[in-house]
């Protein structure tokens, strides 16, 4: 018998419950996350399908393609610059120091060696931190994703874009290893202060390769990638040294280094560099950015890393940049210098600079202190080993030394004697220093006589009669002016022309003493024919090749390099010759005795332009050439009495200085057929035995001076008269010379373009005409008076004075002369005669004479004393 299950039952008015898994409250919420799940699944899925194939598409070889700096070598194979986008050298992994490697470690991804590209941990710890802060606090990117992130451009602060760097990394990791991804990490990351990777952040900060840097130096930079400009010790050395001393905590606790070794870098002190300096802001340097930029085209220049030979010498150049920068700052400290300084400009631009490159550069005005410029050649190729076109390249770009055109002042006489030189004068010859009317040459007026500063003497004296050589070597202006109108404008502008000077250069007298304008450059390469022996290199050349990375030749300069004759040698032996007096006895002597020349064979030229506008030096020694010029960039006054031997001439000798130990000079040669012939500098004559002086000596005694010398001529040049002021009966003051040979003053205006104005009156004013000016005759009328004394006795016509001619006429006692008047020649003199009281007076007539260096003595009426009356009775 089978009980009933009661218990089964359920009791009356119970209500069935479905388990709670199949209840809707449950299944449908389960049911939408499942679907949403899968739908994420699904949708990262594709994702990660989709970044694994974009991260395939990125070209890896594009790792190694970094723009990279093309490096400036100087002329023995030194870095001295870099042409760049990004500044940039790339070194091979071999050449980073192993302790940047293991800061960078320590600072950016210490589990950089056990990781496949990214750190899925330090994501997530990453990503709680920054959660918790509310802000980004830490990043999670390893050095491989830094890497991905910079080669590739990967900025957008995505989620796709983190997820698409993580594959990216990964890719990276299975193609490189670790050394190879570290080198390329190291060669393009930024370092702050336009410096791209280690070697040019080495060199830029601490003036070293990336080999050569201290652990101290090596963690500086581990220290600032994470914010390089704010970190860069340019900007901020105290968050530089705290960002070093972090990184080197980091090594420590890393076990990395030492505590000893961590204590004593932390105690280091850091020399860093100059920015200017760094940046390769030099005058040099962007002249020969533009040389290559001209040469091979922007885009190979800036990105292809060429190593770009040159003609600098960098010891040189640093000499010539010190020594410039010194003596510009000593001028300004002169007491009649009221300029604006260097430093007052200096301060007012760093301020404005603090708010922005962009506002110092809109902002300040341009600089208008005292500037200064260098230059110096290789005689025999032309090549430039210095360059210095301004006082600071930050503050101004424009390069004096090759763009700027200024009057070359009293530099540009030895180009003037070169011609007349090679017109036969030689340097014996006499020429005048005497006052020498303005008009003639018409430089700071139009009046007046001609100022003196070529001496640049406050003492200068005009000397009289002297000899070529005297007047180039004391820098005579008036002498000079002589010289050139004797030689003719012409010559001295075409043998300019010739000798490399292309700034056009005025056909008037002025230009003899430089008031043309010309580059400094221009000037330096003229100069170049006195120590080359008349030629002269066909241009500056700064550029010698440029070369592949791996030497490969991609330009070379030598096969433009000509020469050109411009004067024979022997008139540039003649004029070297006098430079070198100029230098150790005339205006440029205080290189010897106060700026510490040393004893070697150079010669040199001071220039001072009118005004004091512009002072210059321009000298050379066998090997090299070298111009100096200071001024303003507006033409304006230094200071009264600023000549170049005060202000250029230093710069100078320090430079030459420096040049002959590296290339030391040897004697300029001096041409077979240029003898040496013994002249007396008074006459510019072959000397004689009686070529002395009587002078007086420091006892007050009178004795006998030698007036003669060794002058060099070659046979054309050398005088064949003897010396016609010693020992000649009737002393000659003035040589004799025809009159085509006569300094003349040229004409401003062709007579034979004017119109002659037609005369419509009379044009004797007087009541009578004593010059027969109306009505001219061949010979004066008959006196009808016989006392009165004619021109038939020409004995006392010539020895008569003007003031003894009256007395003489009305003599008593005198007889009168019975001869009738007879045809007498043309006459030369016209003798004032007092008429008598008697009949008309005779009408005389001035003929014309000779200039006065043709007239004979007996025949000159400016005699300065009477003759004695025994004259009279012989």
């Amino acid at each position: 018998m089978r009980l009933p299950n009661t218990y089964l039952r359920p009791p009356p008015g119970y209500r069935f419950r479905p388990p709670w898994y199949s209840r809707p409250q449950f299944y449908i919420p389960v049911a939408i996350v499942a679907a949403l799940g899968v739908s994420f699944a699904v949708y990262i899925s594709i994702l990660v399908s989709d970044l694994k194939a974009q991260a395939q598409t990125f070209d890896l070889n594009k790792l190694e393609q970094m723009e990279s700096a093309s490096v400036i070598l100087d002329r023995k194979g030194r870095i001295f610059g870099q042409i760049y986008v990004e500044n940039r050298e790339t070194v091979p992994y071999d050449q980073l120091p192993r302790d940047l490697i293991n800061a960078v470690v320590a600072v950016e991804d210490a589990k950089f060696y056990r990781h496949q590209g990214y750190d899925l941990m330090g994501i997530v710890r990453a990503a709680l931190k920054n959660f918790t802060a509310g802000h980004v606090r830490q990043g999670a990117s390893t050095i491989t994703q830094q890497l991905a992130r910079n080669s590739f451009s990967l900025k957008q602060k995505t989620f796709r874009r983190k997820l698409l760097e993580v594959f990216l990394a990964r890719r990276i990791e299975e193609q490189f290893g670790k050394q190879k991804i570290m080198e390329l990490y190291l060669n393009r990351i930024y370092f702050g202060g336009g410096l791209y990777g280690a070697e040019a952040a080495a060199r830029g900060y601490f003036g070293k390769a990336a080999r050569e840097m201290s652990l101290a130096e090596c963690a500086t930079l581990a220290g600032l990638i994470k914010s390089p400009n704010r970190l860069s010790p340019w900007s901020d050395g105290t968050a530089s040294r705290e960002a070093r001393n972090y990184a080197l905590d980091r090594m420590r606790d890393l076990d990395l280094i030492t505590r000893e070794e961590c204590a004593k870098a932390r105690a280091e002190q850091i020399a860093v560099g100059s920015r200017q300096n760094a940046q390769g802001q030099t005058y040099a340097v962007d002249y020969i950015r533009q040389q290559v930029i001209a040469a091979v085209g922007w885009d190979r220049a800036m990105n292809e890393g060429f190593r770009i030979k040159t003609t600098i010498d960098v010891d040189l150049q640093k000499v010539a940049e010190d020594s410039l920068r010194a003596n510009l700052d000593r001028i300004e400290k002169h007491p009649d210098y009221n300029h604006q300084t260097y430093a007052g400009y200096a301060a007012t631009f760093r301020k404005a600079k603090a708010n922005g490159p962009a506002t110092a550069e809109s902002s300040q005005p341009a600089p208008e202190y005292l500037q200064g410029a260098v230059i110096g050649l290789d005689n025999a190729t032309g090549d430039i080993l210095v360059l210095v076109g301004g006082r600071d390249f930050e503050h101004n770009q424009y390069d004096r030394a090759l763009q700027a055109r200024r009057p070359a002042g009293t530099a540009m006489l030895p180009f003037v004697y070169a011609a007349a030189f090679e017109k036969g004068m030689f340097p014996g010859a006499l020429v005048e220093d005497s006052p020498l009317d303005n008009r003639a040459v018409m430089i700071g007026g139009t009046t007046g006589i001609l100022g003196e500063w070529g001496p640049e003497s406050a003492e200068n004296r005009y000397e009289g009669a002297m000899t070529a050589r005297q007047a180039l070597a004391k820098s005579k202006d008036g002498a000079g002016v002589r010289i050139g109108m004797s030689a003719g404008i012409d010559s001295v502008l075409q043998l300019c022309s010739t000798a490399g000077i292309r700034s056009p250069l005025r056909p008037y007298p002025a230009t003899f003493l430089g008031s043309s304008e010309i580059t400094l450059a221009e000037l330096a390469l003229a100069y170049t024919i006195f120590p080359n022996g008349g030629w002269r290199p066909n241009a500056p050349y700064i550029l010698e090749r440029i070369e592949e990375k791996d030497g490969t030749l991609v330009w070379d300069a030598k096969n433009d390099r000509t020469r050109k004759t411009v004067i024979k040698p022997e008139t540039a032996y003649e004029v070297h010759s006098c430079l070198v007096d100029a230098l150790q006895s005339g205006t440029g002597k205080a290189a010897y005795t106060e700026f510490g020349l040393k004893k070697m064979p150079v010669a040199g030229k001071t220039g001072t332009a009118y005004d004091f506008t512009d002072a210059l030096f321009a000298g050379y020694d066998s090997n090299f050439t070298c111009a100096v010029w200071t001024g303003f960039d507006k033409p304006q006054k230094i200071y009264r009495g600023a000549f170049g031997r005060e202000l250029a001439l230093p710069v100078w000798v320090d430079i030459m200085n420096a040049a002959a130990q590296q290339y030391p000079p040897r004697e300029i040669r001096q041409p077979s057929n240029l003898n040496e012939v013994e002249i007396c500098w008074r006459s510019g004559l072959l000397a004689t035995d009686k070529c002395y002086d009587a002078v007086k000596s420091g006892s007050g005694d009178t004795v006998q001076r030698r007036t003669t010398y060794m002058e060099l001529a070659t046979s054309a040049q050398t005088p064949t008269e003897p010396c016609n002021v010693h020992g000649e009966p009737r002393t000659r003051l003035v040589r004799d010379l025809p009159p085509s040979d006569l300094p003349r003053a040229a004409l401003a205006v062709d007579l034979r373009e004017v119109t002659p104005v037609p005369v419509r009156n009379p044009t004797l004013l007087a009541d009578k005409d004593p010059y027969n000016s109306l009505k001219p005759t061949l010979k004066p009328e008959p006196t009808p008076e016989p006392e009165v004394q004619t021109a038939e006795n020409p004995k006392i016509e010539n020895q008569l004075s003007e003031s003894q001619a009256p007395a003489t006429a009305s003599q008593p006692g005198s007889e009168p002369s019975n001869q009738k008047p007879e045809s007498i020649g043309p006459i030369r003199k016209a003798i004032p005669v007092q008429p008598q009281d008697k009949g008309a007076a005779e009408i005389r007539r001035a003929l014309p004479v000779k200039p006065l260096d043709q007239e004979s003595a007996e025949e000159t009426l400016l005699k300065s004393a009477t003759p004695p009356p025994s004259d009279l009775d012989e």
